[in-house]
């Protein structure tokens, strides 16, 4: 048990910062852009299906994926390109349902792992959400 609430700690405060909850001059900053790299060869994938965000790379990749290991270890699973993709698609899915009741719910059906096929639960899946927003789509 002890395990789990580290992991929702961690996770909690990943989020924290990862949002920019900050206070001076550097929280009216703003995000920092970044230029999006391709990840497919053009006209051939999801990253260029409009409503889709690119793949997060570099620092962006790994902590979006430390962050959901850090929800639940069976979030990711040893499947990064598949944690990946289902975060771009539930941002697709945003682009059109703004209500975040309703996110968490596509999240709960989206986001699926071994030992939880009906999904994470609302808890996991808001925390999840949060983490897809931060690191994939933060404009939507």
């Amino acid at each position: 048990m002890r395990t789990h609430q580290a992991a929702m700690l961690l996770a909690a405060a990943t989020l924290f910062a990862l949002t920019g909850c900050t206070s001076g001059p550097e929280a009216d900053a703003g995000p920092t852009p970044v230029a999006p790299s391709p990840t497919t060869p053009a006209g051939t994938g999801a990253a260029d299906t409009p409503g889709i965000p690119p793949e997060p790379t570099g620092d962006k990749r790994v902590i979006y994926l430390a962050t959901l290991g850090g929800i639940d270890p069976d979030i990711v699973d040893g499947k990064d390109d598949q944690a990946i993709s289902r975060g771009r698609d539930q941002c697709a899915a945003m682009k059109d349902e703004k209500d975040p009741t309703k996110r968490i719910a596509q999240v709960e059906q989206r986001f699926t792992g071994p030992g939880h096929p009906g999904g994470f639960g609302p808890t996991k899946s808001a925390l999840i959400l949060a983490t897809v927003q931060a690191n994939i789509c933060p404009t939507y």
